[in-house]
Parts: C-alpha cells; sequence; structure tokens
C-alpha cells in the first residue's frame, strides 16, 4: 500500500459513486464526477492502491437463496487479557455463518452477526462455539424479525465533512 494521498472533492465523489455502483464503466464514472476517462481511471488506481477502495463485490439477495434467519449475539467473555480477546478472535474467524464481529464497550465484548438457515441452526453454531472452549462466559441471542433499513455502505461524503447527499 503506498502513502495515503489527500482527498479532494473529486476523489470523494468517485468514492460515493463507487459504492452506489460498482460496476459502471470508468466512461460513466468520468462523466458523474465530472473528468475525462483517463485521468479518473488513474485516480481510481490511486484509491485502489492507498487502501481506499478495498474491493468490488455484488449485493446478494440472500432470502432468494433459501430461508435465511438474521442473529445477532453479544459475548462476553470470561476473562479480559489481550490474550483472551485474541484466542476468541481467531477461533471464530473459520465460522462461515458469522458474518459481522464488533468488540463493543458497554455490558458486554463482542457484537455477534450470523447468517443461519434457522434458529436451530443458529443453535448448533453457538453450540460448537462453546465446545471450542475459547472464553466465553455468557452470551444473549437476539433473533431479527425485520430489518426495516440495512444500508449497504456508510455516507463517504458525510465521513469525510462534506456535504452528504
Amino acid at each position: 500500500m503506498s502513502k495515503m494521498p489527500k482527498l479532494d472533492r473529486i476523489d470523494i465523489n468517485i468514492l460515493a459513486e463507487l459504492q452506489k455502483s460498482g460496476r459502471m464503466t470508468n466512461s460513466q464514472l468520468a462523466d458523474r464526477v465530472g473528468l475525462s476517462a483517463s485521468p479518473c481511471l488513474a485516480r481510481v488506481k490511486r484509491l485502489e492502491d492507498s487502501g481506499y477502495i478495498t474491493g468490488y463485490g455484488a449485493n446478494i439477495n440472500l432470502a432468494k437463496l433459501g430461508t435465511v434467519q438474521v442473529v445477532f449475539a453479544s459475548v462476553t467473555l470470561s476473562d479480559h487479557r489481550l490474550g483472551d480477546f485474541t484466542k476468541f478472535e481467531k477461533s471464530i474467524l473459520d465460522i462461515e455463518e458469522i458474518v459481522e464481529c464488533h468488540l463493543v464497550s458497554g455490558g458486554f465484548d463482542y457484537m455477534v452477526k450470523f447468517f443461519v438457515k434457522s434458529v436451530s441452526h443458529y443453535q448448533e453454531v453457538i453450540e460448537k462455539i462453546l465446545e471450542r472452549n475459547i472464553g466465553v462466559a455468557k452470551y444473549f441471542s437476539y433473533i431479527v424479525i425485520k430489518s426495516p433499513v440495512v444500508k449497504s455502505h456508510a455516507s463517504v461524503k458525510m465521513l469525510s465533512g462534506g456535504p452528504s447527499a
């Protein structure tokens, strides 16, 4: 990764446009941000090389593939040394049902998000986690009933200090 460039308004607009539609052509992106194709491509490459753009992907409607249950779990570890956190985090990396894990402040240590086929599938996964003996003192599960707001990205313009749109 090269040195982080200072971002200008056009860089921010490129990031915002790519978040909306990462499949657009370079020519379409250039038109949207007010550049010609060659300088736009150079900026995208620079943003990729400096780590601002970390990848491209597709948003999949998982419900079309079959039943999907989203479950959040708050997890509290029994001990709180650095090694305890490291052990937990490394141990859950290979669990495909876990899609997010966040170390948080407050009344528990981690908020973990699962995508599973059913509540019984979730129970199997959590039991396997407990069997790993990785320091889980307690956990509470939260079954998602409805998700009225799900965004795949944050406002680049807002986070960069510019006007949000």
